[in-house]
């Protein structure tokens, strides 16, 4: 079953080979990076998006991972890495988004729809999200999908030459609480 989550403003859906082309043009982008664990390369190339649509292709069934969607075009990513060990019920959730669809509320559409199919397909209890302390925007999409702000650990990053903290935020299933 593939999974394909339309909202108004974009669609979540699994990763295609056709993908390729336009991963590497929105990735490749500083931006873009700044705001995102070293993993993610930059420069980020064909071989990059290649390996990783590979990757995700790999996962069917239940993939982590799911591709953002706009007026048929890809514009970026969401996706969950399960905890390990005591933290088995929780997950990391991200995203990134290229900078040509930054401030049209798709960011929030995309965590809004993966947040739910997460909740409503898996058994994690907990999403929780580590944000650089100059992303205010991220902070804003999180906040309008209500996920809460729980504490900052104080200069934990180091990234494009900056010590910066990290801000947590974190959504519990409905119920939980």
């Amino acid at each position: 079953m593939m999974i394909n989550l339309t909202g108004k403003l974009c669609r979540l859906r699994e990763f295609h080979r056709a993908d390729v082309p336009s991963i590497a043009f929105h990735a490749n982008n500083k931006q873009v990076w700044r705001n995102l664990r070293d993993v993610f390369p930059h420069p980020y190339g064909q071989a990059d998006a290649r390996a990783w649509v590979k990757f995700n292709m790999e996962c069917k069934g239940r993939p982590n991972n799911l591709a953002i969607e706009v007026a048929g075009e890809f514009a970026g990513c969401v996706g969950i890495t399960p905890r390990p060990d005591v933290h088995r019920l929780s997950a990391e959730i991200g995203y990134w988004l290229g900078e040509a669809f930054w401030g049209r509320g798709i960011a929030t559409e995309a965590l809004g729809l993966m947040t739910d199919h997460i909740f409503a397909t898996r058994d994690f209890v907990r999403l929780e999200a580590g944000v650089f302390e100059w992303n205010p925007g991220s902070f804003r999409v999180l906040e309008k999908n209500g996920y809460r702000l729980e504490g900052r650990h104080a200069k934990a990053v180091f990234k494009d030459a900056e010590l910066a903290d990290l801000v947590i935020y974190a959504r519990l299933r409905p119920g939980i609480e």
